[in-house]
């Protein structure tokens, strides 16, 4: 089926930040395989584990314990909320199983999003995602889903005592990169308190070290009922989640979801080994320094008009147009970045990137922008 436009590009061989094609080229990757190869490419601690575990047992489902599927759990409860973990594929499947445990919690409740936001492409996922090119082609959709403007006034009167959840990305990723206000998340935390309602964070793309913090709530201040999480958490594997705060422990009971695949052991195990990479203080301290050196590099380059961000998820917006640069800047500056609007640039480099590297691509990217 024809649903990606693909450069034309075959990679081959990857390693920390540097990707190879077919014909031997070396590329600087600055996208990360969209923010999932936060530990970088084929980082040695995943190969082992995942190799070790594949070599032992690969799948038995979720009618039976494992034990990576059970560390995995424990480290992503414990790194959090502190309550219980679904395990899954992927990030739109973790946000699935969010619009079920708050539907569990307040039958026939509603769900407020904030215009621009992106949970995923499955319908309840697509549901959340007030983006009218993606909803149209498929509608109907799944009904009790508004979404409002990112002002906290705006998003408190939307809430009410029929809320179901409020689900937000504190950086929403595929909307351009913008960074939720802290005020925003606030007042959504008391408008949740106020009525019942849940408060998750879609930490899909925000989520396993990106913005210099394990989690990205743990930079805001603000606590959230659940998160969901994907993309990077799994080192290139296939995995995601849901976490709750111990309160909602009996929110999903037996029978009301399941997941085939999701948290078997070599996922389970190359997952915990990724994350073993990116909780590591002192990377996700260089995430933060290094993300700072990206934007001010990015700031500094003619013809990028704004620069916004956190940690390593970066987005530039410039004069020119953002898919004719990626397209050049691959054929012509072997860069690996992506747009996610007519003029903004996307960088989500895998968190292994070094000063030099950092470097390299704002030099190479000067070319192609300027």
């Amino acid at each position: 089926m024809p649903t990606y436009i693909r450069q034309q590009v075959e990679f081959v061989r990857g390693e920390g930040a540097l990707l190879w094609d077919s014909d031997g080229n070396e590329y600087l990757d600055m996208l990360a395989g969209i923010a999932v190869d936060n530990a970088g490419h084929c980082h040695p601690a995943v190969v082992e584990a995942v190799t070790e575990q594949v070599a032992r047992l690969i799948h038995v489902s979720n009618l039976f314990y494992t034990e990576p599927g059970i560390k995995l759990a424990e480290f992503l409860s414990e790194s959090s909320l502190g309550g219980p973990v679904f395990l899954t594929n992927s990030g739109a499947e973790a946000n699935e199983a969010a619009i079920k445990l708050a539907r569990r919690c307040k039958p026939g409740g509603n769900f407020v999003v904030l215009d621009g936001a992106f949970h995923g492409r499955t319908l309840g996922a697509l549901s959340a995602t007030p983006q009218p090119a993606k909803q149209q082609p498929f509608e109907p959709l799944i009904p009790g889903f508004s979404s409002v403007a990112p002002e906290p006034q705006l998003l408190v009167d939307a809430i009410d005592e029929r809320t179901a959840a409020v689900l937000i990305e504190p950086i929403q990723g595929e909307g351009g990169v913008h960074v939720m206000p802290e005020e925003l998340l606030l007042a959504a935390r008391n408008a949740c308190d106020r009525h019942a309602a849940l408060l998750i964070f879609d930490e899909v793309q925000c989520g396993a070290g990106r913005t210099g913090s394990l989690w990205a709530y743990q930079q805001t201040g603000v606590t959230p009922d659940v998160i969901t999480l994907a993309k990077g958490a799994g080192g290139g594997l296939p995995v995601g989640a849901l976490v709750a705060r111990p309160g909602l422990s009996d929110g999903l009971r037996a029978g009301d979801h399941g997941s085939t695949f999701a948290g078997g052991p070599v996922i389970s195990a190359g997952a915990l080994a990724a994350l073993g990479v990116v909780s590591d203080p002192t990377l996700l301290a260089t995430v933060s320094r290094n993300g700072e050196r990206l934007r001010d590099g990015l700031a500094a380059i003619r013809g990028v008009t704004e620069v916004r961000g956190r940690g390593l998820m970066v987005g530039a917006d410039i004069e020119g147009s953002a898919p004719d640069a990626v397209a050049v800047a691959l054929a012509e500056e072997r860069i690996v970045i992506n747009a996610t609007g007519p003029n903004t640039l996307r960088f989500v480099p895998p968190l292994v990137i070094n000063d030099a590297q950092i470097d390299d691509a704002i030099e190479r990217l000067a070319r192609v922008i300027a």
